[in-house]
Order: C-alpha cells, then structure tokens, then sequence
C-alpha cells in the first residue's frame, strides 16, 4: 500500500499533488543511483534509467519490482523515450548510443558505435548524447549535449538525415540541449538547459519560437500531442554566489504554449526531504495523471550543500500522486 505523510501538498489549483513515501519497493540488497530519466508504458509500468548495478528497472504502479536488464549495455543512462510501437529508446552518455531496445531488453537497434565518441564540439553524432524523441513518421531525433551542441535527424531504420545547431545563445543555437520531443504536427522541442529556455523547431531544424523565463530547464515530458503540456525540472543554481537564491529551483513548472499554468515548488527548500526536490531531472505522467520525478541528488547535493554530508539514502526517485483541482 502507498504511504503518504500529511499535510504536505505541492502545486496549487489544477495541478495539486501529495508525494508518497517509500514507493518504490527495491528488493534487499538492490540500490538505484542516480536516476536521469523515467519512462511510462502504455500499461502504467515506470521504466526507471538509473546509474547503479542494474541501468533499466521496471516498476508497477505500486512500486513493485517487475524486471531489469541493461548491465551489458549502458554505463551511464542518460534519457528514455518509449514509442507509440511500445519499444524504448535508451540515450546513454557513457557510450555515446541510443539504443532501441523491447521493453524486456531485446536489442533492435543501435546507433553510434560504442565508446566511439565524436570530436568535442564537431556537432557531429554522438559525443555524450542526452535524449531521443520520434516525429510522426518514425523519423529521431537525438539531443547530443555533454560534449555537442547539436540535434541530429535519423530515418525510422537509423540512417542518419541530418543535423543542425552549434554553441551559443542565438536562435537555433545550443548551451546543453538537454531533453527533446516532438509532438503529431511534427514541431521539435528542446530543453536548452544552461539557456534558461525552451527552442521550438520545424522537423528539419528551421528555429520558430522559444519560451523563456526557466531556470535551468532540465527534465522534460510532454503530455499529449496535440496542444501538449510540458512538465518542465528546473535545477538550482549551481554557483557559490547564488545557491541560496530563492524562486529559481529546484522545482517542475508546467507550461503550454509558452505559458505557465502550474507549479511544483520544493516544499520548505531544496532538501532531501518527502516533499523536497534536488534536481528534478527526469519526469513521467502516467495515464491517473500520477508525476515520477528521478534525479541526480549524489551530484547536485555538493552544489546545494557545500561541506555538508550526503544524506545515508539520498532521494533519486520520487512519486506524486495527483489530488483532485481544489
């Protein structure tokens, strides 16, 4: 059964929700690291991307443990996106790949050849690559961020179309692009992280329009795809002069059309607590409207806390349950 502590309650009006405690139910001796992307099936199963012993778990809506696999593929698990075809695409920055895989972890495709990075910033495919998303017609695209600033186009069979984009802040220009997604009219959205904004772009890269006022977008999900809501994780700020600045993050902001319509705050501050947030990372909706929320607490918590001791069990999962519009 779900637990849940009282009296905590993050966001306001249509978007209210209360985290549960010890949700996820890891067997003995099983721990997650640090969790850069969760995706949802088609089933409510929560596909977790963690940079532990086992890269991909598999959770019911419970919290159960249903399956892992993944040890022999990624070395460290970056983005997830699970097509309409029910197969999942797995972006790892440690071997600078996408993978296809079944939702078991069948192989069905692979692209960039293992531990065979590109030139730092050629903006040539892939040097540490963030995350996948699909256009209408089958068509990846690939967030190629750590070690690029660039997105690159591949056909539905993994040849590659294109790319466009290179360092800077001008429109079509990348400082990180984080996390992508593409929506039934064939638009391109791109978390431009250390931007502060979101890029919107035509399928073949012709920039259209960005959505500012963001601090440090990280997480992305899209919810619909038609109109879509974007549930966005906005890190802290990561400098010794403004850690302790407040209304920046962490916290998720929920944004259509360029405009915020709700807001999940850290409850009392950053922290390692129920209702606090790290580093909201990576975001998933299921089908109730439930919010997953993984982050990268063992490597955002120096930043927050300089000289304070990681917590024993550091929060890197986190799920809240939506209340009805008050």
């Amino acid at each position: 059964m779900e637990t849940l502590e009282q009296n905590i309650v993050l966001g306001t009006g249509t978007y209210r929700y209360e985290p549960l405690a010890d949700w996820a139910k890891l067997p003995p001796g099983w721990a997650l690291g640090e969790v850069p992307s969760v995706a949802i099936d088609a089933r409510d199963r929560v596909y977790v991307f963690n940079r532990g012993e086992r890269p991909l778990i598999v959770f019911d809506r419970e919290g159960n443990v249903l399956d892992s696999w993944g040890e022999d593929l990624f070395t460290k698990p970056h983005g997830l996106h699970i097509g309409p075809d029910q197969t999942i695409y797995c972006t790892d920055e440690g071997t600078h790949t996408v993978t296809r895989c079944t939702l078991d972890g069948r192989v069905l495709l692979r692209i960039g050849t293992p531990d065979q990075p590109s030139p730092r910033m050629s903006n040539r495919p892939f040097n540490r690559p963030t995350h996948t998303a699909l256009a209408p017609n089958g068509d990846i695209y690939v967030s190629d961020g750590y070690g690029n600033a660039a997105i690159h186009k591949y056909d539905p069979d993994g040849r590659y179309l294109m790319s466009w984009g290179t360092c800077g802040s001008g429109p079509g220009e990348f400082n990180l692009p984080h996390k992508i997604a593409c929506d039934d009219d064939g638009w391109v959205y791109v978390v431009d992280r250390e931007n502060h904004r979101m890029q919107v772009f035509d399928g073949n890269g012709r920039y259209e329009t960005q959505w500012n006022n963001l601090h440090r977008p990280g997480g992305m999900c899209m919810v619909g795809c038609t109109d879509p809501l974007f549930f966005l994780g906005e890190l802290p700020p990561h400098l010794a002069h403004n850690r302790d600045y407040p209304n920046l993050g962490p916290r998720i902001s929920i944004v259509q059309n360029g405009r915020l319509v709700g807001r999940l705050d850290s409850h009392e501050g950053a922290g390692n607590g129920l209702g606090q947030f790290t580093s909201p990372h990576g975001l998933a909706v299921d089908s109730r409207g439930d919010l997953y929320v993984g982050q990268v607490t063992r490597s955002t918590w120096p930043l927050l806390f300089p000289g304070r001791p990681l917590p024993e069990q550091p929060t890197m999962l986190k799920k809240l349950r939506r209340l009805p519009e008050a």
